[in-house]
C-alpha cells in the first residue's frame, strides 16, 4: 500500500481552448488533512472532480487509494466521500430520509443503516430535527447534514469542496473540529478553501492560481521558505504612505491592517528596516517599524499574482 492516498502527475484538464487545470503534481499523505487554497476560478473544484473520477483528465495520471483513474473509477466510488460546494441533498426529504437514502445507495443492510444513522444524528446534533425537511434547515445545519451523508459509509478518503463558504465563523470552527475527529479515525481528507485561517489548519496544502500549482507544503514550511521579508510600519497618513511604498521595485505588496501597513519586501534586501528608512527618509524616520513573522496570507500574495512578477 502506498504512503499516499492521492498521487497526481502532470494532471491537466482542458475545456476547448481553456485550461482549467494545468500540469498539476501533488502527493497527498494518508491519514492527513490536505488543502487546496486559492480564489474562485483557480481550478480547485475541477481538480477535485478529476481526483474523484467525475472528470477524465486531458492528460496526466491519477492514482487514488492505489487505484488508477479513470480505469478503476468504479472500484473507487464506494471508498470515498464527496461533499459538494452547493448543498446537494434532497430538500423535500427529511434529515432522516436523506440519510436512509444515502445508506441504501452505499448498500448498508437495515441493521447497519439504523445504527450508523443514529450515531451520525447524535454526533452532528441533528437527532431532535430528524423529521425536519432538509430545505428548511439553516446553513450550519445543512452543512452538518451534508458532512454526515458524505461520511455515512466511513470512507477512506473524503473530498470537501469549499464546505464552509455559506456558514458563520462559529460553525466553521465547529466543522473543523469534526474534520480532525474524522482524520483521527484514519481517514484522509482533501478540502478546498479560500479562507486563510482554514488553510493554516491543514497538515499540508497546495496553493493554486489559474489552474497552476504555485506552492506546496506544510503551512509552517511555506511561511519559513517564503523568500520575502515582512515589515510592519505604524504612524499617521498610512494611505498616502502606501502609495509611495507600492512604487518601490523591491516591495512586493503593501496592505493596511488597522493602524499599520504590512509590507512584503523581496528577500534580496538583507536589512529591510534600514532599507525602507533609506528609500523614503522624510516619511519613515519617525515611524515605528518592525520585522514580523510571515503569515499564510503573505505566502499567498508572494507566490500569486503580482508577487510572482
Amino acid at each position: 500500500m502506498s504512503e499516499y492516498a492521492i498521487q497526481a502527475k502532470g494532471l491537466t484538464r482542458k475545456f476547448g481552448d481553456f485550461t482549467a487545470v494545468d500540469n498539476l503534481n501533488i502527493n497527498v499523505p494518508r491519514g492527513k488533512i490536505y488543502g487546496f487554497l486559492g480564489p474562485n476560478g483557480c481550478g480547485k473544484s475541477t481538480s477535485i472532480r478529476l481526483l474523484t473520477g467525475l472528470l477524465t483528465p486531458t492528460q496526466g495520471s491519477v492514482n487514488v487509494l492505489d487505484l488508477d483513474l479513470p480505469k478503476q473509477v468504479e472500484a473507487l466510488r464506494l471508498r470515498i466521500g464527496y461533499m459538494t460546494q452547493k448543498f446537494s441533498l434532497y430538500e423535500q426529504l427529511s434529515i432522516e430520509e436523506n440519510l436512509r437514502f444515502i445508506a441504501q445507495v452505499f448498500g448498508l443492510d437495515r441493521h447497519a443503516q439504523r445504527k450508523r444513522i443514529e450515531e451520525l444524528l447524535s454526533v452532528y446534533e441533528l437527532d431532535k430535527r430528524r423529521k425536519q425537511r432538509a430545505g428548511s434547515l439553516s446553513g450550519g445545519q445543512k452543512q452538518r447534514l451534508a458532512l454526515a451523508a458524505a461520511t455515512l459509509h466511513k470512507p477512506e478518503l473524503l473530498f470537501l469542496d469549499e464546505p464552509t463558504s455559506a456558514v458563520d465563523p462559529q460553525n466553521r470552527r465547529e466543522f473543523w473540529e469534526r474534520l480532525f475527529d474524522i482524520c483521527d479515525t484514519g481517514s484522509t481528507i482533501l478540502v478546498s478553501t479560500h479562507y486563510m485561517d482554514e488553510a493554516e489548519r491543514c497538515h499540508s496544502l497546495a496553493i493554486l492560481e489559474a489552474g497552476c500549482l504555485r506552492a506546496d507544503g506544510t503551512p509552517q514550511q511555506l511561511m519559513q521558505d517564503m523568500g520575502a521579508k515582512v515589515v510592519e510600519v505604524g504612524g499617521e497618513g498610512l494611505r498616502q504612505l502606501k502609495e509611495v511604498l507600492t512604487q518601490l521595485d523591491s516591495v512586493i505588496s503593501v496592505a493596511q491592517q488597522g493602524v499599520h501597513l504590512r509590507v512584503l519586501i523581496k528577500d534580496l534586501i538583507t536589512e529591510p528596516i534600514a532599507w525602507l528608512r533609506a528609500q523614503v527618509p522624510e516619511q519613515m524616520n519617525t515611524r515605528d517599524i518592525k520585522l514580523v513573522r510571515p503569515s499564510l496570507e503573505d505566502v499567498f500574495v508572494n507566490c500569486t499574482g503580482e508577487g510572482r512578477q
